[in-house]
């Protein structure tokens, strides 16, 4: 018999914990040859914000090693414009689509929140409250009771599920993602990418056109890692992980470690298949583990003697 590979955040439930992350699948018509829609948990299309955004100056990415630093700056048309012309499409695929925005302040966050979330056919809202690339934006998720804030006013006029997105760049992931419960939050997604720079020594300037940039790829799952066990400890929310997650055995580190769902980022730039692929091979994984469901193996890491 097959294992189960559905999964539930609070009250968005999957049919597996494989979604693609915000920014890295573009809108999915972009992906439409290559992958079936029909296999993945979720798609998380790319942040909208309330005014169409022209994004940050380039070079906008510069390889490092093992991960990708990227400044792209939240360009998108707009919270309408994706509305009219994205979410039709998004919403006659057959998964779940969990819209992605992202506000200047806490009122741009609740209005942004109130148009996806009573848009027909959004499955969840995940709150980008922690985006390294937009002036104002890493502020909302450093912050326990701004973030517990938002969260809480977004609850107030959403009807679907709502994830909070945090960021690695604090002392304390935890106090924030308890923060986000204490708002109403239905599950977190960790993390969003590390703030980083690179440097063109040469013409003594950094290589991107904003200077600082947002780290992801390999480089950064055992920070990722780190922070999903340290909140699964917590017994806070469930947990969504991001961050450096390509191959099957990353999902599965990251679920033994706590994680009820994954979002695979960047590798989709490179192999845009991952996604599909790390499905397949989930039932013989949960095999290895002795799991008749993902459910089974969420948080199942021992540690110590």
């Amino acid at each position: 018999m097959s294992p189960d590979l559905s999964v539930t955040l609070s009250r968005l439930k999957l049919r597996n914990p494989i979604l693609v992350a915000s920014g890295t699948f573009g809108y999915a018509r972009e992906m439409e040859g290559l992958v079936d829609f029909a296999q993945l948990g979720g798609i998380v299309p790319k942040t909208v914000t309330a005014l169409p955004r022209v994004g940050n100056p380039p070079p906008r990415t510069v390889e490092t090693p093992s991960g990708l630093l990227n400044a792209i700056g939240l360009d998108n048309d707009g919270i309408d414009h994706f509305l009219e012309h994205h979410l039709p499409y998004l919403t006659s695929l057959p998964t779940a689509i969990i819209g992605n925005v992202a506000g200047e302040d806490e009122d741009e966050f609740v209005e942004l929140t109130a148009k996806m979330g009573q848009a027909s056919g959004i499955a969840a809202v995940e709150l980008n409250l922690s985006c390294p690339n937009v002036a104002g934006g890493i502020d909302f998720a450093t912050d326990v009771e701004i973030t517990r804030r938002i969260v809480k006013r977004c609850r107030d006029v959403c009807p679907v599920p709502l994830i909070a997105k945090l960021t690695p760049n604090v002392t304390n992931v935890v106090s924030i993602a308890k923060a986000a419960a204490d708002g109403g939050a239905d599950a977190v997604s960790l993390v969003n990418t590390l703030l980083g720079l690179a440097v063109d020594w040469k013409e003594k300037r950094p290589v991107l056109g904003n200077g600082t940039g947002g780290l992801s790829g390999p480089a950064i799952k055992p920070v990722v890692l780190r922070i999903v066990w340290q909140v699964a400890r917590a017994k806070i929310l469930p947990i969504v992980a991001v961050g450096g997650i390509a191959t099957i055995d990353d999902v599965m580190e990251m679920i033994v470690a706590g994680a009820s769902a994954v979002q695979i980022g960047t590798a989709n730039f490179y192999d845009p298949m991952a996604s599909t692929r790390i499905v397949s091979e989930l039932p013989a994984a949960l095999k290895v583990l002795g799991c008749d469901s993902v459910r089974e193996a969420i948080g199942a890491m021992h540690v110590g003697a």
